[in-house]
């Protein structure tokens, strides 16, 4: 037995037994005993007993507001496996665990919280683990927040956005080992019912530790529908600024003159417009910068800017959406000296449609920041039967795109593609126990992100098939094909998954490329659910690749190995 395994068999040991603990002691447990003990419960707080408690401590805590506590935990641990015929040898160690302890407290207008986070040692793949002097186990984030009725006050950790995070987004996004909070103070002001302003100052955190950078910046908003009393009609408008600080003379073997860059403070800042009625719903935004590296390769600082639009609407069963976007030069990091995808300040989302069938995410579509344009449109269409409630039809277009807009980005000047997809769905209810759903997707990328004329193209066919037996036993099916003349060329992929409702979930998948690889990625695991606590299981080869996420990628290269999942909810 590997080493990695043997420590994922101790893991789930100690999860079990710390499960089982908790349950003994009435942790948030349905049907624990709690008879003389203090029950929590959701959304009540600490102060609801169980009968047979002991009066004064029951009549105490009936007299005490003690606010409410509420925490979650998440751990990720695989155990690597040695695969020769996949090409994998595995890590130095054989074992990586993930794992997440968040811990919340509110009590009337008053609000604290943290966030613990271990590497022991972080997972294979991810770019955290990769970081020189990453920590093990380490306090990630705390806050403490107090509001009022025009007034919050925000000190510790900060996660917020300005407009559509063009300029500034900072968020965690744990599947992709990223996390870019603001350690250091927010305050809030709602002057009246139709005007906002907030503003904000830290430094941003960069891994498991923090940039050497500075961020300050504000945000005010002015509500026209509250000004003149529209009830029916949502009209607002946004403006934003931020600056970043940080030295340029940190490192003697950088000189940021010969880039263009001169100025330690860089300035961002947007405006935003937001309207809803009747239905239609529109957003616009413009956003720019002074000059900036707008990646760590980056070969000459630049001016930045950005234009985003979109527009929704809906009507009985129809609904269609439409955003169009174009980026020059606007990829913001963290620190000068950083590197990597945490090292990201803004957030430029991906106009493409985010799938979940295997084959058509194989290649993801990963936003360029050097400059492009963009565009998605996005139609739906449901159709109800008049005699039967169960019977049901719901149809759904996609299309996206996105180009080079600077002649340097390609080797002849010329403008070109760097995706395009267009897809097709139907998703039938037959009747109650019957659902299917047929997909159809073309999708064409760059591999050189448009710098040379070649491009890639696949032809993407889905049928997935779900049979309910009962409210208990359900049945679901996939089966999927890629064609495609170039890259890697065909693909064949299948999945089963059984359901014993409301705990048990049974799965196997398979992946096989047809073309050049000849290559098996098997994937098999089971399950458990109750109430808020989840446990999965699984052993299998992940294919070598991208995994994105709104347009935020990372590298995930090839492993076979044993994962363990755990998330629960207190």
């Amino acid at each position: 037995m590997s080493q990695g395994v043997s420590k994922l068999i101790l893991t789930l040991t100690g999860l079990l037994c710390w499960t089982l603990s908790g349950a003994q002691a009435g942790l948030g447990v349905e049907g624990a005993n709690t008879v003389g003990e203090v029950k929590t419960v959701v959304g009540e707080g600490i102060g609801s007993v169980a009968e047979g408690a002991n009066t004064p401590v029951k009549d105490f805590l009936s007299r005490t507001d003690l606010g409410h506590f509420s925490a979650s935990l998440e751990t990720n641990n695989v155990a690597y496996v040695k695969d020769q015929k996949l090409g994998f040898s595995g890590p130095e160690d054989s074992f990586g665990s993930n794992s997440y302890l968040k811990m919340d407290y509110v009590n009337g207008r008053f609000s604290a919280g943290m966030q613990l986070e271990s590497y022991l040692p972080a997972l294979y793949g991810f770019e955290l683990g990769q970081q020189p002097d990453v920590k093990k186990f380490w306090l990630a984030s705390k806050y403490i927040r107090w509001n009022s009725d025009w007034f919050t006050i925000h000190v510790g950790d900060i996660y917020d956005q300005m407009g559509n995070g063009l300029i500034f987004r900072s968020y965690e996004d744990r599947n992709l080992g990223f996390n870019n909070s603001l350690e250091g103070i927010q305050l809030s002001f709602n002057l009246n019912d139709w005007f906002s302003i907030k503003g904000l100052y830290g430094r941003p955190r960069l891994y498991t530790a923090y940039a050497g950078s500075w961020v300050r910046g504000a945000s005010a908003t002015v509500s026209f529908n509250d000004i003149f009393g529209w009830d029916s009609v949502l009209f607002n408008i946004e403006g934003n600024y931020l600056n970043r600080y940080e030295s340029l003379g940190k490192d003697s073997l950088i000189d940021f003159g010969t880039l263009g860059l001169e100025d330690p403070n860089l300035h961002s800042y947007s405006a935003a417009l937001n309207f809803a009625w009747n239905g239609l719903s529109l957003k616009a935004e413009y956003a720019g910068k002074t000059k900036d590296l707008y990646a760590a390769t980056a070969p000459k600082a630049k001016k930045g800017a950005a234009i985003y639009a979109e527009a929704i609407y809906g009507i009985g069963g129809f609904s269609a959406s439409a955003n169009f976007r174009i980026i020059d030069h606007l990829g913001t990091m963290l620190s000068l000296y950083g590197n990597g995808t945490g090292n990201t300040l803004n957030y430029l989302p991906s106009l493409t449609r985010q799938y979940h069938y295997l084959l058509a995410n194989l290649n993801p579509y990963q936003v360029n920041v050097e400059g492009e344009c963009a565009a998605q449109l996005d139609l739906f269409y449901t159709l109800r039967s008049r005699s039967d409630r169960n019977r049901y039809w719901i149809f759904r277009v996609n299309g996206s795109t996105a180009w080079t807009i600077d002649k340097g980005q390609t080797d002849d000047g010329s403008q070109r593609m760097l995706w395009l997809d267009v897809s097709a769905d139907a998703e039938c209810h037959w009747m109650k126990q019957l659902k299917t759903t047929f997909l159809y997707s073309r999708q064409q990328w760059s591999p050189s992100h448009g710098y040379e004329a070649e491009s890639y193209a696949s032809n993407i066919f889905v049928a997935d098939v779900q049979y309910k037996f009962n409210r208990k036993y359900a049945l679901r099916g996939e089966l999927q094909y890629l064609y495609s003349k170039s890259y890697e060329r065909d693909w064949i992929a299948a999945l089963v998954e059984f359901t014993f409702a409301p705990q048990w979930s049974i799965y196997a998948s398979e992946m096989y490329n047809l073309g050049e690889t000849k290559k098996h990625y098997y994937n098999a695991g089971v399950s458990w659910s109750k109430g808020k606590t989840r446990v999965q299981l699984s052993y299998g080869r992940n294919r070598a690749g991208y995994i994105c996420s709104g347009g935020v990628c990372r590298y995930s290269p090839a492993y076979t190995g044993v994962n363990l999942l755990l998330t629960a909810v207190f």
